[in-house]
C-alpha cells in the first residue's frame, strides 16, 4: 500500500495582504494569526470578498504576503510549496488526459514505474474511481472529475491540504457524499486540512475548529481578521441532525449576519 501522507502543521503568524487597483491600496488581510496543529481539520467561514481564498493562496505559496510569515512543519513558504496541495471550486483537470493520468500528474517526480501506478490505483480506489480510470473528463460527472481533483492532489502526500469550496459548483445530494466522502478520505490520508467554504453546515460537519474571518466590528470596512474561533464537538462521522451541532449552526450564522425564522 502507498505511504501514508505526513501531517504536517500550518502556521499563520501576522498576516497581512494589501492590493493596489486603479492607483488606490487596499488591505484585504491584516494581521491574521491562526496556529493548524497537523492532522487537524479546521473550515474558514466569512463573507464574499474578505479573503479566504487569498488567504489560501498564501498558505501554498502562490501568493506573498505584504507583512507576517506563513510557516508549514515551522519553516517559511518561500514561492510555490511543495508540501501543501490545492483543491479548486472547478476540478481543472487536463481534457486531453484519462482520469488516471490526470491523478498521475500529482505525483512527486521521484515516484516513477510500477510505484506511480500503484499510487495512482490506490487513490483511484480511494475515491471509488477505479473503473472510469481511462475515460477522459468530459465522459464523467461533475462529481466524479472533483473526485478525480481530489485523488490527484493527495497522490502528492501533501502535508497540507487547501481545499478552496471545492464542493460549491455540486449540486446538492452530490455534495453531501463528497463531503462524507472528503471526511473518509482524510482520515485514510491522515493530512492536515484548511478548508475554505460558505456552508456553515459544511463546516460542522467535516471541522475541528471553524475559524470566522471578518472585518473587526469598529472597522466594517477594514481588512479582515479572525473574529472567532469555534471548537466544534462531537467524534468523526457526525449526525447531521445533532441538536447540538444545530445551536451551533444558529450562533455561527448570527455571527455571520443571516437569522435563522422560528420554527
Amino acid at each position: 500500500m502507498p505511504a501514508r501522507t505526513g501531517a504536517v502543521s500550518l502556521e499563520i503568524a501576522g498576516v497581512g495582504r494589501d492590493f493596489t487597483t486603479g492607483g488606490r491600496r487596499r488591505a484585504v488581510l491584516g494581521d491574521v494569526r491562526l496556529s493548524v496543529a497537523a492532522g487537524e481539520v479546521v473550515a474558514l467561514l466569512g463573507p464574499s470578498g474578505c479573503g479566504k481564498s487569498t488567504l489560501l493562496r498564501l498558505a501554498c505559496g502562490l501568493d506573498t504576503p505584504t507583512a507576517g510569515t506563513v510557516l508549514v512543519d515551522g519553516r517559511p513558504v518561500r514561492g510555490i510549496e511543495p508540501r501543501c496541495a490545492v483543491v479548486f471550486q472547478e476540478p481543472r483537470l487536463m481534457p486531453w488526459r484519462t482520469l488516471e493520468r490526470n491523478v498521475a500528474y500529482g505525483l512527486p517526480r521521484d515516484v516513477t514505474g510500477p510505484r506511480a501506478r500503484q499510487e495512482v490505483a490506490h487513490w483511484l480506489g480511494v475515491v471509488g474511481l477505479t473503473e472510469f480510470a481511462r475515460h477522459r473528463p468530459r465522459q464523467v460527472s461533475g462529481g466524479m472529475a472533483q473526485r478525480t481533483a481530489l485523488a490527484r492532489a493527495l497522490a502528492r502526500r501533501p502535508g497540507v491540504l487547501l481545499l478552496d469550496e471545492p464542493f460549491a459548483a455540486l449540486d446538492a445530494l452530490t455534495r453531501l457524499r463528497m463531503q462524507d466522502l472528503l471526511a473518509e478520505v482524510r482520515s485514510a490520508a491522515g493530512t492536515t486540512v484548511l478548508m475554505v467554504t460558505h456552508d456553515v453546515d459544511e463546516a460542522l460537519h467535516l471541522a475541528d475548529r471553524i475559524v470566522l474571518l471578518g472585518a473587526p466590528g469598529s472597522t466594517p470596512d477594514g481588512p479582515a481578521t479572525v473574529r472567532l474561533i469555534q471548537a466544534v464537538p462531537g467524534a468523526r462521522p457526525r449526525d447531521r441532525g445533532d441538536a447540538e451541532l444545530a445551536a451551533l449552526r444558529v450562533a455561527l450564522l448570527a455571527e455571520l449576519g443571516v437569522g435563522v425564522p422560528e420554527r
